[in-house]
């Protein structure tokens, strides 16, 4: 099959309690690009400033990431920065540089146009509807959101959600969009604008699958340390749909499975700064933790 991603590649600056990360690259492209393509070859579309290190995009063309669709201007890369406390679950955004995003309206290449999954990461809803109206009848379609776009945004954004398949968002965002306090409720409220799935992203507790039809709790791997959440969500996303690129096939079964490598994949990028811990993973380090997990739940 074939996945193609829309999101931010960009730099992040983040203090944790213990240390501070000058510039490292980030973005959601990035994360969830490097996330699935332990599974598959994604397609990347996003735009990046003439800052931008050529070695990076190196890598992600070394990991099987296809980068024709990113695109290099003259200006500044997106730029973000944030801090964590002790509880890696709360986060402060103290800037965000948009630079040369800001324009970033992306014409998808034919082949692109024709993918089969598509993922529209965190971005501007109206960036995302542009390119849904660029798609040749793709099988799956997935977004993700933030909080941003649900305050600025909201009409926009539920106009979009008609459109697709799979809705990823954290467990506050889905409440502050449906302002239903219950999860199941809020999430059910949700399925009644088109997507036969809601993911409920709860950071250090795994992640919620409610259908139409079913709801599946995918618990996360249990680690001594988080270093850096920044990321987890999207590499989370990555791996899901990663992995629904591999197998073609989108029933509960390989739904639930997903859901077990995408909590896979996040556990691994909490434990560096950044992309560091996905450059150099292996497939047996996937399914060894992938068999632990499952160890974990069984009864």
């Amino acid at each position: 099959m074939s996945l193609v991603i829309i999101g931010s590649v960009a730099f992040d600056t983040i203090a944790t309690p213990k240390t501070r990360k000058e510039r490292i690259v980030g973005g959601s492209g990035t994360y969830s690009s490097l996330a699935a393509c332990y599974f598959t070859n994604p397609r990347l579309v996003s735009v990046v400033g003439d800052d931008f290190p050529q070695e990076t995009i190196a890598l992600l063309q070394k990991k099987g990431i296809d980068t024709r669709g990113l695109e290099v201007r003259t200006g500044k890369t997106f730029f973000w920065e944030g801090s964590y406390g002790h509880d890696p679950n709360q986060r402060e955004t103290i800037k965000t540089e948009v630079n040369v995003f800001q324009d970033f309206s992306p014409k998808l290449l034919p082949e692109y146009q024709r993918s089969e999954i598509v993922f529209l990461g965190n971005i501007d809803p109206d960036l995302q509807e542009g390119i849904l109206q660029q798609l040749q009848d793709p099988k799956l379609v997935a977004m993700d959101t933030i909080s941003l776009w649900i305050n600025t945004k909201r009409d926009a954004l539920l106009r979009t959600l008609e459109k697709v398949d799979i809705f990823f968002a954290n467990d506050e965002e889905i409440r502050l969009l449906t302002g239903e306090r219950n999860l199941i409720k809020a999430s059910k409220k949700l399925l009644e604008k088109n997507p036969f799935l809601v993911v409920a992203k709860k950071g250090e507790h795994g992640a919620l699958l409610i259908g139409t039809e079913f709801v599946f709790c995918a618990v996360s791997y249990l680690c001594d340390e988080v270093v850096d959440p920044t990321g987890a969500g999207d590499t989370f996303a990555g791996g899901f749909l990663g992995y629904m690129d591999s197998v073609g096939n989108f029933d509960a079964a390989h739904l639930r499975k997903a859901a077990v490598y995408g909590t896979v994949m996040a556990s691994f990028v909490i434990e560096d700064f950044g992309i560091e811990r996905l450059k150099n993973l292996t497939l047996s380090d996937i399914e060894e933790r992938f068999e632990k997990l499952q160890d974990l739940v069984l009864f």
